[in-house]
């Protein structure tokens, strides 16, 4: 199964509210994935197939070698952007 993780600063809010979005464009698709959300300093070790973060966190993840897809939002709730950038990536992935 396909993993997703939703990423902030903190771990709490803003990537629980982009997850609860995340789910709803998954579901819109018909993908199914195990998607769940964290703080960015936990984001490195994680095992998750595509990560997705705010635009103000991409400088932060640069650092380091992450081998799965990243995905930058400027708003983390717009599910027409989550859809937009998401897609590719799916495709990507055989999972569309």
């Amino acid at each position: 199964m396909l993993n997703i993780l939703v990423v902030c600063g903190a771990g709490l809010g803003s990537s629980f509210a982009c997850q609860m979005s995340v789910e709803s464009v998954l579901q819109e698709l018909g993908v199914s994935a195990s998607v769940d959300h964290s703080d960015i300093s936990s984001a490195g070790g994680s095992r998750a197939d595509i990560i997705i973060s705010g635009k103000n966190f991409e400088s932060q993840f640069s650092r380091y070698d992450l081998p799965m897809d990243l995905i930058f939002l400027d708003r983390l709730v717009d599910k027409n952007e989550i859809k937009e950038k998401l897609v590719p990536v799916l495709e990507a992935k055989g999972e569309l």
